[in-house]
């Protein structure tokens, strides 16, 4: 089971006692926040991509945010394709409502974190499973999920508006 591999990534680091789990689903974004009793922009979303390599792109995101696909092109230099749900159990051992970047073993994804989440303190992001989650600065979740950069591949819902 995936939040038994991220439990004991996390225990490695000594915060296994931070994941929480829940009784109701976290699957969703609006679940999630529910159950962690925050709002929605907090709840840390991780959205995979296919690469051109056939290798696969975590972008870690804030709830609210949506890819902005020129921007994704305009970094990463190919438009943005979402793996399917077989694909992301593949690459990363977590099924879609857990999906998470933490205790990745595969050389073949590569992980980022979208600037969207730099609005808050802390984030939650999913622990492998559909009703868990961790409360991360936005500092610990670049470390503890290895990701390569912070980027701005998003809008968020004022750049929305202001379009």
């Amino acid at each position: 089971m995936a939040i038994e591999k991220v439990r004991a990534y996390f225990k490695e680091l000594g915060i296994d006692d931070k994941i929480m789990e829940f009784e109701t689903s976290s699957a969703t974004v609006e679940l999630a926040a529910e159950a962690v009793g925050t709002e929605p922009a907090r709840i840390c979303k991780t959205i995979s991509f296919k690469k051109p390599d056939g290798g696969c792109i975590l972008v870690q995101t804030a709830g609210d945010s949506k890819i902005n696909n020129g921007k994704f092109k305009k970094f990463f230099g190919f438009k943005a394709k979402m793996l399917t749900a077989e694909e992301v159990l593949e690459y990363t051992s977590h099924a879609v409502g857990g999906v998470c970047a933490f205790a990745i073993d595969s050389d073949a994804v590569d992980v980022f974190a979208d600037v969207s989440m730099q609005r808050f303190d802390t984030v939650f992001p999913a622990c492998g499973s559909s009703n868990s989650a961790i409360e991360l600065t936005c500092e610990e979740l670049m470390e503890y999920s290895k990701a390569i950069a912070w980027i701005n591949v998003c809008k968020i819902p004022e750049e929305v508006q202001a379009e």
